[in-house]
């Protein structure tokens, strides 16, 4: 990749020389539908760098490729993540509702606030919490009925991840589900939102802004601890932001530490039901373990794109990105990329580079979260295993309308004994 100077603007190929999608890869109807896979397929072996002049997002560039997704996030001066540009999303925000959290700023204040919470999701933090999420996964599961419909989403997913967040902040339990309506709030990705739906987000995050700010004082009145909401107060880098910027990354936080694992725990049940075999070889070596939750990620891939804004004319992949245009990595499709991925729609527990997968990111925006999502969906898979059940679908679950999130909004599901 290299940015475009001197005389190579003159030898650059035309903007009309553009690689040109049919596909408008943004649709919402290719989630709900579960079609996403063949576009997606067409794109990377014709063009893993194409533009879209039209879409309910505006024009955008769709990199589908493992290689091309790495080669732009690994050159974050030229591929921007500032809400000032564009912010990380296919949307474009309106300045109000354009959250400015540490994942939609460059260096040096996306190092500087990234590096605050980090070590609540630290190795050592994470050896600490793992033998209460397998306790909590285990009591979970313990009253879960047997041979009765229910709805995995709500009684399974939801409760873990919301649980474990409750966890993480410190914040009362019994106002969990405030948390899961935030997240819900902030990470709606929709064209054409109106005033009326931008004044309703907006309340939303005050009333979320209110509660967290009376935590965060309390906080403050205390020494330091490891709580995410402590380590915010209490640091340099986080504890005077303004509101805005308190909403953001509160926002982020809870959406990170939700919506993602919550939606490859509810992948988990399709992909064992798809591929049944998986369960099997699980049993026969619970070693695999960890690498299977490597794999639903790969499989799932719960954030289906992020996006970046050029910086700078440059190449990629051949084609001509101009300063300015967004460009949206579409991880989803970097995870089937057979080029890294042998037989890349398969769910496969063994698979010797599941760790290489695109589905938190990669480079300086990573993921933070991505060992206690990991630690979640390992203890979550050892319970299922070890107890000799199965979870079985009782009909089609039903997706989540979003060109961001991958995930079910329902799923019914019986568990049978073996």
């Amino acid at each position: 990749m290299e940015p475009l100077e001197g005389n190579a603007m003159a030898t650059a190929p035309a903007d009309a020389a553009r690689a040109i999608t049919p596909f408008d890869v943004s649709a919402n109807a290719l989630y709900t539908e579960d079609t996403w896979r063949e576009p997606f397929a067409r794109l990377r072996a014709e063009m893993p760098l194409s533009w879209r002049q039209e879409s309910p997002f505006g024009a955008y560039w769709s990199a589908v490729s493992h290689a091309a997704i790495s080669e732009i996030e690994l050159n974050p001066q030229l591929f921007s993540s500032s809400h000032e540009l564009g912010n990380i999303t296919i949307a474009d925000s309106p300045p109000e509702t354009s959250l400015a959290n540490f994942i939609a700023m460059d260096a040096p204040r996306h190092t500087e606030q990234r590096k605050v919470v980090a070590p609540a999701f630290g190795p050592g933090q994470m050896q600490q919490q793992e033998a209460l999420v397998r306790q909590r996964t285990r009591d979970l599961i313990d009253r879960l009925p047997i041979d009765e419909p229910f709805c995995w989403v709500e009684q399974v997913a939801i409760p873990l991840t919301i649980g474990m967040l409750c966890v993480m902040f410190d914040f009362p339990f019994e106002e969990r589900a405030d948390l899961k309506l935030w997240s819900d709030w902030a990470s709606n990705v929709q064209p054409g939102r109106d005033a009326e739906y931008n004044a309703r987000f907006l309340a939303e995050m005050q009333r979320m802004l209110a509660r967290f700010d009376a935590l965060m004082e309390e906080r403050r009145q205390l020494p330091p601890s490891d709580d995410l909401l402590s380590r915010m107060v209490h640091s340099a880098a986080m504890g005077q932001l303004n509101p805005f910027e308190r909403i953001s990354n509160l926002a982020l936080l809870v959406v990170a530490g939700n919506d993602t694992t919550r939606n490859s725990m509810s992948g988990l049940i399709e992909a064992l039901h798809r591929y049944p075999d998986q369960l099997d070889v699980l049993r026969a070596d619970p070693s695999l373990i960890p690498n299977a939750a490597q794999e639903i990620v790969r499989w799932q891939t719960p954030v289906t794109h992020m996006r970046r804004t050029a910086t700078a004319d440059c190449t990629v992949a051949g084609q001509t990105i101009r300063k300015g245009e967004k460009v949206v990595m579409w991880y989803i499709s970097a995870n089937r990329d057979e080029a890294v991925f042998a037989d890349a729609e398969r769910f496969d527990v063994t698979r010797d580079n599941a760790r290489r997968h695109l589905g938190f990111g990669h480079g300086i925006h990573r993921c933070v979260g991505a060992r206690l999502a990991e630690v979640q969906l390992a203890a979550l898979i050892a319970e299922i295993a070890d107890r000799k059940i199965r979870v079985v679908p009782q009909g089609a679950p039903t997706r989540l309308g979003s060109s961001f999130l991958h995930g079910f909004t329902a799923m019914p599901v019986r568990v049978v004994r073996q």
